[in-house]
């Protein structure tokens, strides 16, 4: 990854993919075989996204993101438990997706990208019906 906003684009990707992936209702089988998504190489992307997010994160002073470097760990031990198994259907991908340490990395990820979003410095438009600058 060449920065930590394309690891976020990546990780928040692979959530929205695995949202669709687990709504199929496709048991665990094979990925090799049959039509179809197949959410491996997805969870591997976010799972790799997730180391490098946190080896950027880790040499970070912040508070906050020693909080993010935490969850990432956890969150990356649940997609690795995931990738483990020898089937991925979307029950286990939906837990995935339910889980705590997933949904707090996006969360995380949320208010850090919004905190560093630039002030707005120019000065609202005006509408076009207000001649007088009101």
């Amino acid at each position: 990854m060449t920065n930590l906003e394309d690891e976020i684009e990546v990780i928040e990707a692979g959530y929205e993919f695995l949202l669709a992936y687990a709504a199929q209702g496709r048991p665990a089988q094979n990925e090799n075989v049959g039509p179809g998504p197949k959410p491996r190489k997805m969870l591997q992307d976010m799972l790799d996204a997730m180391k490098s997010a946190g080896e950027r994160l880790a040499g970070s002073d912040g508070e906050f993101e020693q909080v993010i470097v935490q969850d990432l760990k956890k969150a990356q031990a649940a997609v690795g438990f995931v990738l483990a198994q020898p089937g991925i259907g979307s029950e286990v991908v939906d837990n995935l997706n339910a889980s705590i340490h997933l949904r707090t990395v996006l969360t995380d990820f949320f208010l850090y990208s919004e905190a560093f979003k630039p002030l707005g410095t120019e000065q609202a438009q005006q509408p076009a019906w207000d001649k007088v600058g009101n």
